[in-house]
């Protein structure tokens, strides 16, 4: 719900809101400390336009440079060769994007040509993704592991690409120069992709590694 939320703008929206329900309850419970009124749309809204989408027929995509909505099948990339993965950030970055990317990188080595890049969303995801197991996971695997931050993902620092470089990442755009050097290219994906693409290193869909 986060990434959709997050990633609204770039499909168009000006906002992106989802309705409360017992899991959002659930999420603010010991997160919020004031009081809160949960906002509704009438009963008797009329909306522009209705878009249903069936999320068991989506397959992996990757957003080619340098727009979100630039997307392509990931396993019709064509083994385009990489030189960075990042995974995290505040877009992907939370528990359960970890736990994905951890069961790519279970027992498999990152590509020699590869740096991967691994940023909880939080401290407390963090923690949690050590307790889990998830941090060994990623350093036996060969990657390296940041305090939460945004980091690369606005070309702050760590993993700022230069001139020629691709990378592939979990993070929210991919516009010309946002992870570095504007000749370099940033290719957005999920966990799953992300991970897949740092084994191997190209872009790659989960199901080439995990056979």
């Amino acid at each position: 719900r986060f990434t959709i939320c997050n990633m609204a703008i770039e499909a168009g929206g000006k906002n992106g809101i989802f309705p409360v329900d017992e899991k959002t309850i659930a999420y603010l419970n010991g997160r919020v400390s004031r009081q809160w009124t949960a906002v509704t749309a009438d009963a008797d809204a009329v909306y522009d336009r209705v878009i249903t989408i069936k999320l068991d027929d989506l397959v992996p995509v990757v957003s080619y440079p340098h727009l979100p909505e630039n997307t392509h099948p990931a396993a019709e990339s064509g083994h385009i060769k990489i030189d960075q993965v990042v995974v995290g950030s505040c877009t992907n970055g939370r528990l359960e994007d970890l736990q994905q990317a951890a069961e790519v990188m279970q027992g498999r080595k990152v590509h020699p040509h590869v740096r991967a890049i691994i940023i909880p969303a939080t401290q407390e995801i963090y923690k949690e993704a050590m307790r889990l197991g998830y941090i060994d996971t990623f350093i036996d695997a060969g990657a390296a592991v940041s305090t939460p931050t945004c980091g690369p993902c606005l070309g702050g620092y760590m993993g700022i690409l230069a001139a020629g470089e691709r990378a592939v990442s979990t993070t929210n755009r991919n516009f010309r120069g946002r992870m570095g050097h504007v000749d370099s290219e940033v290719y957005l994906a999920s966990p799953y992709v992300a991970a897949a693409s740092a084994i191997t290193g190209y872009i790659a869909s989960p199901e080439e590694v995990m056979k």
